[in-house]
């Protein structure tokens, strides 16, 4: 990379209990050129969290100067709170070379997609709906209701995966982080099976609704 090349933006999105944390937790472990924007955010640190380390921690009236200023790729609210990533902060690690990675949701994504059109937007998506459900079973927090609604976002969002440049599927974890890998390094092969995927998770889906 460090020939003068501009780093590229990746943004990987995925339905809750797919793995997206994990998948991007690796790859940064992995991969010294790979860097990660910190976030903004109107909340307040918790634990031992520190300014500028996990989070920028800003009040809301910079939060809303930053908004008027055009400071944000992409910012949500979330419970109340706003979380964004600056632009500029961005722009210097692309500058040096990295590529930024995001772990965004879907809504996020399309509005760094707007911003910035070259960015790569890559979904990640369970191997079938029972194994979705059968991991986020695994959180033991979710109460019937709740579960209900993770489902049906999840559906919400693999309705979305459209927008997405690429669909890598995790069923194995590092052949998912070889693939999403290979797609940052400009290597990518077809895609094409995964949006046939992606039909049958949200008709696997629908049937559980019903």
């Amino acid at each position: 990379m460090g020939h003068g090349e501009k780093g590229r933006l990746v943004v990987i999105s995925a339905p809750s209990g797919t793995g997206k944390s994990t998948v991007c937790r690796r790859l940064r472990a992995a991969h010294d050129d790979i860097a990660v924007s910190v976030s903004y955010t109107t909340r307040a640190p918790r634990g031992s969290e520190r300014d500028g380390a996990e989070y920028h921690f800003v009040d809301d009236a910079c939060f809303d100067r930053m908004i008027e200023a055009g400071e944000f790729l992409e910012w949500a609210e979330v419970f109340g709170k706003r979380y964004g990533s600056g632009r500029a902060d961005v722009d210097q690690l692309l500058a040096e070379g990295k590529d930024v990675l995001f772990d965004i949701d879907v809504q996020g994504g399309a509005q760094i997609k707007e911003a910035v059109p070259e960015a790569v937007l890559i979904f990640l998506l369970p191997p079938s709906m029972d194994e979705l459900i059968r991991r986020l079973n695994l959180r033991g927090t979710e109460s019937a209701a709740q579960m209900r609604k993770r489902l049906q976002k999840a559906v919400w969002e693999l309705e979305q995966s459209g927008q997405y440049d690429y669909l890598v599927v995790n069923d194995d974890l590092d052949r998912a982080l070889a693939r999403v890998n290979s797609i940052r390094r400009k290597a990518p092969d077809d895609t094409e099976k995964n949006t046939i995927l992606v039909a049958e998770l949200v008709a696997q889906a629908h049937t559980l609704f019903d």
